[in-house]
């Protein structure tokens, strides 16, 4: 039998909080609620997004010597995936913080991730994680790293594909020193417009983004069609109303994650974002921050999402 494709991943791993306001959120005032704690990050929510459709994975992060590490730990060997990571005992684990209205809809979130700052441009470097780098097929990364030890990773990367989730506005700002080296950039209309210094989209957006450097990317716009690009031109994928409405968070990494999945199958980036759009319908369907999900009920997803238009 074939053996399934291996990816390499670099970037967030911690305690995601996320609060969910029970009725309508009130500025400056105490709100009633529901607070959730889960193990999240952008790569290894889209990391558990990119096993679940049937891709061998490794991790690297960096963790505190705290109960959070171990609960981190825990939740990556639960996911099947190989953990490189690094602890460091003086220090505490990363966290992140959201604060979410009663429709699901992100209010405010907080980044508490000094030791990513602090760990990551020395890590990359390290024997081990060249080791792992030879033997990936592909990279995925987030711009939790700063800009030293993205621009040795895809260094290091010899060729291979490196895939990018740009995180926030504030953080994509990292990735511009390798944005000409990237396979794909994923992010959000905030976080490409801050890459691109313009307010534009569709087409526009694209020849911004084009400018930069930047080969291929996907663009999210909540429930606005989600827009690709690459060598072969501009389209866009008109995501399909969710059957319910529980959760957002998340819905972004797993359309990274299925997404990258579909692309290391040998899909072209068209129908591996068809993919991806369904994965994220499926999160935003789920309380959990990376949907659970059958290969049927996967496919359900799939046959909801409309075929790629070309834009001109």
């Amino acid at each position: 039998m074939p053996t399934s494709p291996r990816i390499l991943a670099l970037g967030g791993a911690h305690i995601d909080r996320r609060g969910q306001v029970s009725g309508t959120y009130v500025p400056a005032a105490s709100n009633p609620g529901i607070l959730r704690e889960d193990v999240g990050g952008g790569v290894f929510n889209a990391l558990r997004s990119v096993v679940r459709r049937g891709v061998s994975a490794s991790l690297l992060s960096v963790r505190g010597g705290d109960a959070a590490a171990d609960t981190v730990s825990a939740a990556i060997a639960r996911a099947g995936i190989a953990d490189l990571s690094v602890v460091f005992l003086d220090r505490t684990t990363p966290s992140y913080t959201a604060l979410i209205d009663s429709d699901g809809e992100l209010i405010v979130g907080f980044a508490d991730m000094a030791l990513y700052e602090l760990a990551f441009p020395k890590q990359i470097r390290r024997a081990k994680v060249r080791e792992a780098i030879a033997a990936a097929d592909a990279i995925l990364c987030d711009a939790n790293l700063p800009s030293a030890a993205l621009e040795c990773l895809v260094e290091q990367a010899g060729g291979r594909p490196v895939f990018a989730i740009a995180i926030s506005p504030a953080k994509a700002v990292r990735l511009q020193p390798v944005l000409g080296e990237l396979a794909l950039l994923f992010m959000n209309g905030r976080e490409a417009a801050a890459l691109a210094h313009t307010d534009a989209t569709g087409p526009e957006l694209v020849n911004a983004l084009r400018a930069t450097g930047l080969r291929a990317g996907v663009v999210t716009a909540g429930s606005a069609p989600v827009l690709g690009f690459n060598g072969s031109g501009v389209f866009a994928i008109d995501p399909p109303a969710p059957r319910r409405v529980a959760d957002v968070t998340g819905a972004g990494d797993a359309l990274t994650g299925a997404t990258v999945a579909a692309l290391l199958r040998g899909l072209p980036l068209r129908a591996a974002l068809r993919e991806g759009v369904a994965a994220a319908m499926l999160a935003i369907e789920s309380a959990e921050a990376v949907p659970i999900f059958t290969a049927a009920g996967f496919t359900q997803a799939l046959a909801l999402v409309p075929n790629a238009r070309e834009m001109a």
